[in-house]
């Protein structure tokens, strides 16, 4: 008898039995999304993120970390936004409603209001810490993304807020700090949202990351943004309290195709689709198999996703769905996306845009209509409108079905400001309604040298070649005068080169010629206020301002140059009812209270207003000045010389320093100074200021 054989034979397979069970216990599951409403959510916007831009879209940037949740979660390659500007499709994101329902449809002018309830309402009624960290000024609590926030960090420098050409921003590194300060102190479950803005223009990465990519500024941006999120990825996933997290873009970013630099004139999938991946870490959760899925996605379902994973009630009012079940399912039927860019419409009169994407066609109704396969032609180079007519009358009726009214205005006024601009002699009153046709000239594809020519101007200022600015800007008011921003920029142009009769003039033509755009009005009250003509300033703002902090601070200006101290108060807290971060209305605040004398009143809003921005010229400059008011010469120069460190421009605080300086017997360090301000100074405006700083110093 020989029965070891058959028994060794036994043992072995058994042991295969074990070793391969062993195998599926220990193997990695598919990602999936359980309700669960113990769980942290932290959601990160990038903003002007093209879908294309990480690693693990394909794209050029080196992105470990953002991988890394890609790997373990939902990488959905086929997302879109709503809208192709950082406002209105951050307002579709965090309400789960398309612009039409929220009403914010460009950047500017435009103030998302208490209806729809934004993700951080529900989520604080649940029981939710709720905190919000953002890196760009369009994002801004006075454009009314707080509502629902307990925490609010939107602490960007105001110092460049006058600057027409450059949105004022932080790093991407400085807001994860602020973020990790406030989740390390929450004890229970939260949700943060975390908005970094660096790959938005003008790319400017830090020097290592820009040498890693030359000639790809862009991509350096991408790069650097992933790095600075990383210490934030990793507190949150050493936490005791698992954390959701989800990552997505506002929008992309044309980097020239289709003739666009940048984005917000055109949709196509270079600015309209977007990175979107979910993932779970912390909490012990084990690493899963991360799983893509290639369906249409839409910013619309991440609100009834949010719910539904955190074990909320689901709203049926909303347009999107939860995206758990297709998680789940590694797939599922394409969802309908309606998308707009409404910017060029807005400010200049073109085309307005609104499209439609129904499995992977895409219609884009313009007065020249698109249609594309993005299945056959992902780059969106065949318009095939004419050949697929019958496809398109089908899309065109689907878009039908979403509102396509014309969007109300921005900043729209009262009847009683309407005629109070034409007492002024603005017989265009208010800003032109869209019209009920618009032709092929005013189709954006048309027009998309004037958009260019427009960046370029842009350019040329920023690189100090202010009369080309100025001539490129006359032009494209030339061939189309109906561009607001053009005789905005045009109007600003002159006002930093001390040309401000010009300024105004430009401005007030504009009106008269009925292009009347709310930062059109805005922006001459603001140049009226501060050339000392307070009586037409206060005429024309008074009314106008409503919430519009911008209209507000000069309202108050003007008040405070007419002596109307009362009023100016008023005004500033109005202000402050909006923003209660407001730095520069802090600033006017303790400037008013200066000039009324008051000046321990004065002390403190100056105190107030650098404590939230300590790079505010202004604040610095007449914090200077009660401090020599108050006898403390030394401690006013110091003030002084902090404004200047903080606006190598602040001409009073240049000004102050050479006289006091000068007056003190310290002439080489007056002489600095002075020859800064004579070298600054518009002659025309400052000539007896130029005059007694030459007389003190003995110089020509």
């Amino acid at each position: 008898m020989t029965p070891t054989r058959p028994l060794v034979a036994l043992l072995s397979i058994v042991a295969l039995a074990m070793g391969v069970a062993a195998w599926w216990a220990t193997r990695e599951s598919g990602f999936s999304i359980g309700p669960r409403p113990d769980r942290n959510l932290l959601l990160i916007t990038i903003d002007t993120l093209r879908a294309d831009a990480l690693s693990s879209y394909g794209g050029a940037a080196s992105t470990p970390r953002l991988d890394a949740l890609a790997a373990r979660g939902a990488r959905f390659t086929f997302a879109h936004s709503h809208a192709v500007v950082t406002l209105p499709s951050h307002a579709s994101l965090l309400t789960g409603t398309y612009p039409y329902r929220h009403g914010v449809r460009d950047n500017n002018g435009y103030r998302l209001r208490g209806d729809p309830p934004t993700l951080a309402a529900r989520l604080k009624q649940a029981g939710f810490a709720t905190g919000a960290f953002v890196g760009g000024f369009p994002l801004d609590q006075r454009f009314g993304l707080n509502a629902g926030f307990d925490a609010y960090d939107d602490r960007i420098s105001e110092a460049a807020g006058s600057v027409d050409f450059a949105l004022p921003e932080r790093r991407a590194d400085a807001v994860v700090a602020s973020a990790l300060e406030w989740s390390g102190a929450q004890s229970a479950k939260w949700f943060a949202w975390v908005h970094v803005f660096d790959p938005h223009a003008p790319y400017a990465a830090p020097d290592t990351f820009a040498a890693r990519y030359p000639g790809n500024p862009y991509a350096a941006e991408v790069a650097w943004t992933d790095h600075a999120l990383a210490p934030l990825l990793d507190r949150v996933a050493g936490m005791p309290r698992p954390t959701l997290v989800i990552v997505t873009s506002d929008h992309g970013e044309s980097l020239g195709e289709h003739g666009e630099l940048t984005h917000g004139l055109f949709a196509y999938e270079s600015t309209l689709r977007v990175p979107l991946i979910v993932a779970e870490i912390g909490g012990g959760t084990r690493p899963a198999r991360g799983v893509t899925i290639d369906s249409s996605v839409r910013h619309v379902d991440v609100v009834p996703t949010v719910l539904d994973a955190l074990g909320l009630p689901p709203d049926a009012s909303l347009p999107g769905t939860s995206l758990r079940d297709l998680v789940g399912r590694g797939g599922g039927d394409d969802r309908p996306s309606y998308f707009e860019a409404m910017t060029a419409t807005l400010s200049r009169g073109w085309a307005p845009l609104r499209g439609v994407i129904v499995g992977r066609d895409k219609y884009i109704d313009l007065p020249l209509p698109e249609l594309y396969s993005l299945e056959r032609d992902p780059q969106e180079q065949q318009n095939v409108v004419t050949a697929g007519r019958a496809r398109a009358e089908v899309l065109l009726n689907t878009l039908r079905a979403f509102n396509v009214a014309p969007p109300a205005l921005p900043g729209e006024e009262t009847s009683a400001v309407r005629d109070r601009l034409r007492a002024l002699g603005y017989v265009g009153g208010s800003p032109a309604a869209p019209r009920d046709r618009y032709g092929e000239a005013d189709d954006p594809k048309r027009l998309i040298e004037i958009d260019t020519l427009l960046h370029r101007a842009g350019d040329r200022y920023q690189n100090g070649r202010f009369k080309e600015a100025a001539a490129m800007f006359q032009d494209v008011i030339a061939r189309r005068p109906d561009t607001a921003d053009a005789y905005r920029y045009l109007a600003f142009v002159y006002w930093q080169t001390g040309q401000r009769g010009r300024a105004i003039e430009t401005l007030e033509a504009a009106l008269k010629q009925g292009v009347s755009h709310r930062d059109v009005r805005v922006k001459l009250g603001i140049y009226l206020a501060e050339s000392g003509n307070a009586p037409r300033a206060i005429a024309l703002l008074d009314g106008l301002a409503g919430d519009d902090i911008e209209a507000l601070n000069a309202l108050g200006i003007a008040y405070g140059q007419a002596n109307r101290t009362a009023d100016a108060r008023a005004t500033f807290q109005r202000a402050l009812d909006v923003d209660a971060t407001n730095a520069l209305a802090w600033q006017n605040i303790g400037t008013v209270e200066l000039r009324a004398g008051n000046r321990e009143r004065a002390g403190d809003a100056l105190g107030r207003a650098i404590a939230l921005d300590n790079r505010l010229a202004g604040a610095h400059t007449a914090l200077g000045v009660l401090l020599m008011e108050s006898g403390k010469p030394a401690e006013a120069v110091e003030a002084w010389k902090r404004a200047v460190a903080a606006d190598p421009h602040e001409l009073d605080a240049l000004y102050n320093l050479a006289v006091t300086l000068a007056e003190a017997g310290r002439r080489d360090e007056a002489r600095a100074y002075a020859e800064r301000y004579i070298a600054l100074a518009p002659p025309e405006i400052f000539g007896r200021d130029i005059a007694r700083l030459r007389s003190l110093l003995g110089s020509r």
